[in-house]
């Protein structure tokens, strides 16, 4: 049964095989080929690897050094055993950027795991963390033509806000 864990050494393999897919995917349809171009290299090194999951795990916690215009994040991954099947991001409090497009809570699922209910699972089981933050309603956006967010972010009991640009808001219940 996949779960939402903290970022962890024990799906490397998977976790990199996912990466590919992603890069396969094209920086044009998938943001998270842009994010492994910044975060790849050495991760087929175990202890690079290893150094990577403590940076993420880090950039939770609000004394952890970053760019003025990031903000604490809790990184969860969604894993089946040993199998990585997609990542959440919850953002700890919203800049204005976070505001108008990105959210709080940001997710993808690897290529060739979708379409299977993992997205709407992961978001659901991410509200109750994001409740722990101390985030309710968590702003959730999507792109306005992609459906399967819609449908995603409707189903955690999103309530629409408005549209702005090419980028629909959403506001998810936590409680």
């Amino acid at each position: 049964m996949p779960a939402l864990v903290l970022p962890t050494t024990s799906v490397r393999t998977s976790f990199l095989e996912a990466m590919d897919e992603f890069v396969a995917e094209g920086v044009e349809l998938s943001q998270t080929a842009a994010w492994i171009d910044h975060n790849a290299p050495g991760w087929h090194d175990p202890q690079t690897f290893a150094a990577f999951v403590e940076a993420v795990r880090a950039d939770a916690l609000e004394e952890t050094p970053r760019p003025e215009w990031h903000v604490p994040c809790t990184t969860l991954w969604w894993v089946d055993g040993e199998h990585y099947l997609g990542r959440l991001a919850i953002r700890h409090r919203l800049t204005d950027f976070l505001l108008e497009v990105g959210g709080h809570i940001g997710y993808d699922v690897r290529p060739t795991r979708r379409r299977e209910g993992h997205a709407t699972a992961m978001l659901r089981a991410a509200l109750p963390w994001a409740l722990e933050l101390g985030i309710d309603p968590s702003l959730v956006t999507c792109d306005d033509d992609n459906v399967g967010s819609i449908r995603v972010i409707e189903a955690a009991g999103g309530e629409l806000e408005d549209v702005r640009g090419d980028k629909r808001r959403y506001w998810v219940p936590t409680a």
